[in-house]
């Protein structure tokens, strides 16, 4: 502690050098800190949303391709299923061909038993079995459009030839997908001539630890049918949508990784010739009795500060942009936008390890001089 004044007089000695390289490694970890956050809160976002008592059940060649409707008795009578509600897409417009989210039909008389954890009141729950042109729309969407409770809006049909007027009787919580809408399938039935198809089939299990047995029970029964079908927990069938950005994440990881290693050999770069240019001074301290391990102590603490001041600020402007972009894109549904905890401390642990290894070897060169040579560096 009694070198602590000597080593910030030291770092302020060149105060551009020092504000130059504390700028450049926050750069660096703010951008290494928002590249990697992105992936980790993809998958965060998912796993808080997913239910580990709901599966869907999808035909095995893909979610564009349609089931029977019928096919819900038969999962309904599967041990350890107490809700089936099946989807249908209807993949409507509210007002431009920008305005597009995804809206579905659903078999209003288990909704309230299928997503009870998903905010809405009794009352909206009532409205909606009760009323045939009611919907239930996400916090993002009333956001995004300006709607209220109560307010009749028309979605365009692109899927169907037809459009839907609908009433807006409750809304969903952030636990639901941000940009929603559901609405009653025997309304898009009777609109559509009764096609007796739908997208998919949710299912919600008694306990958690029964879904794979219920997996296994539902795929058996529709195998070599004309409509194989595939069963999966929430998390997995959410988890598959991500699937496809994978190599994006992966790609934002090693860029990421790329950019620190870049300017960890800049920070060493400029360590040395800090050091280089204080060989002098290392060379009358030792003279005066200042020990090799207290210079090495000395020099690397210098670097440590400039390494970790530079992590500070940058994981603090990573912060406040990553707020300020959730704040300010309600439609996302993506308010809680937080950096990972665990992105914070990866940054912090670079940042220390950037401002320890680039001033290691040319400190330790530095302090290990011999004292007659180093004097006649002096001379």
């Amino acid at each position: 502690m009694k070198f602590t004044m000597l080593v910030f007089k030291n770092l302020l000695r060149s105060k551009r050098r020092t504000f130059l390289t504390v700028f450049s490694i926050a750069v660096s970890l703010f951008i290494f800190s928002a590249l990697v956050s992105f992936p980790t809160l993809a998958r965060q976002i998912l796993a808080d949303r997913a239910s580990s008592l709901r599966l869907a059940v999808h035909n095995k060649a893909g979610v564009t391709y349609s089931m029977p409707e019928a096919y819900k008795q038969r999962i309904a009578a599967t041990p350890h299923v107490i809700a089936v509600v099946p989807e249908s897409w209807f993949g409507g417009i509210y007002h431009e061909v920008n305005d597009q989210f995804p809206n579905l039909a659903v078999d209003p008389d288990q909704v309230d038993l299928m997503w009870d954890d998903w905010g809405i009141s009794k009352a909206s729950f009532d409205d909606f079995k009760r009323l045939r042109t009611a919907c239930l729309v996400s916090g993002g969407t009333m956001k995004r459009f300006g709607l209220h409770v109560g307010q009749q809006i028309q979605l365009r049909g692109t899927v169907y030839p037809f459009n839907v007027t609908l009433n807006i009787v409750g809304v969903m919580n952030d636990k639901a997908p941000p940009n929603f809408l559901l609405f009653r399938r025997d309304y898009l039935e009777e609109a559509a001539g009764r096609p007796g198809f739908v997208s998919m089939f949710w299912v919600r299990a008694d306990k958690s630890e029964n879904i794979p047995q219920i997996i296994a029970s539902v795929d058996e029964q529709f195998a070599n049918s004309m409509a194989e079908t595939r069963s999966e927990s929430e998390a997995a069938f959410m988890g598959s949508f991500t699937q496809g950005y994978r190599a994006f994440f992966e790609l934002a990881e090693i860029l990421g990784l790329i950019v620190v290693l870049t300017i960890g050999l800049v920070a060493a770069n400029t360590a040395a010739m800090s050091i280089r240019e204080r060989r002098s001074e290392i060379a009358v301290m030792r003279s005066i009795g200042f020990r090799s391990g207290t210079i090495l102590g000395l020099l690397l603490g210098e670097s440590l500060i400039i390494g970790l001041s530079g992590g500070i600020l940058g994981c603090a402007s990573a912060y406040i942009i990553l707020r300020v972009f959730a704040v300010g894109s309600p439609a996302i549904g993506i308010s809680n936008l937080q950096m990972p905890p665990i992105v914070v401390v990866e940054a912090l642990g670079a940042a220390c390890l950037i401002g320890l290894l680039s001033a290691w070897f040319p400190a330790r060169s530095a302090a290990r001089q011999n004292i007659v040579d180093a004097l006649r560096l002096v001379a």
